[in-house]
């Protein structure tokens, strides 16, 4: 049974940075897409960043280029969001989601069928 537990949001003000994790469990993880995506009430859910498990692959949205950072650690079965530089408009639920070969590292809400259950993150002025 595929898992995903999602930890590391909270309360940040602008400029700071937080750290998200995924810990993936019940599959193989080496040879799988994983991502992280976003979702504000009210809006669609927003693909944030993506990586293929296996080599260096890895897509990022362009509001968050150049500020967050995806990275997994294939050992402890973990991936990462390192978020620096956060705005206000980061604010919202981010979760980690999977997705066996054939995959995209394109985070597009639809090509992913395994998810967490989020976790909140909240920007600050």
């Amino acid at each position: 049974q595929v898992q995903l537990v999602e930890s590391g949001g909270g309360s940040v003000q602008a400029g700071g940075s937080l750290r998200l994790s995924c810990e993936a469990s019940g599959f193989p993880y080496p040879g799988n897409c994983m991502a992280w995506f976003r979702q504000v009430p009210g809006k669609r859910r927003e693909g944030v960043a993506g990586l293929f498990t296996i080599g260096t692959s890895k897509w990022y949205a362009d509001s968050v280029k150049g500020r967050f950072t995806i990275s997994s650690d294939n050992d402890k079965k973990m991936v990462y969001l390192q978020m620096d530089s956060v705005k206000t408009d980061d604010t919202a639920t981010y979760s980690c989601a999977r997705e066996s070969r054939p995959c995209t590292v394109v985070a597009t809400d639809g090509e992913y069928k395994s998810w967490g259950q989020g976790t909140q993150v909240t920007v600050s002025t």
